[in-house]
């Protein structure tokens, strides 16, 4: 991360784990999706 002043290399760090917990909170949700979209895309393919 480029150092800027006047920037909180801890305020950093939180937000950026905050930022990752929502990904992984929404790949969770978006899991069960995953069979779906693979049989979805196979129909299109033709296999």
């Amino acid at each position: 991360m480029a150092r800027i002043g006047g920037r909180n290399a801890v305020l950093a760090w939180l937000v950026g784990v905050l930022c990752a917990g929502v990904i992984a909170g929404l790949l969770y949700l978006a899991a069960p999706m995953g069979p779906v979209m693979m049989q979805y895309v196979s129909s299109l393919l033709g296999q």
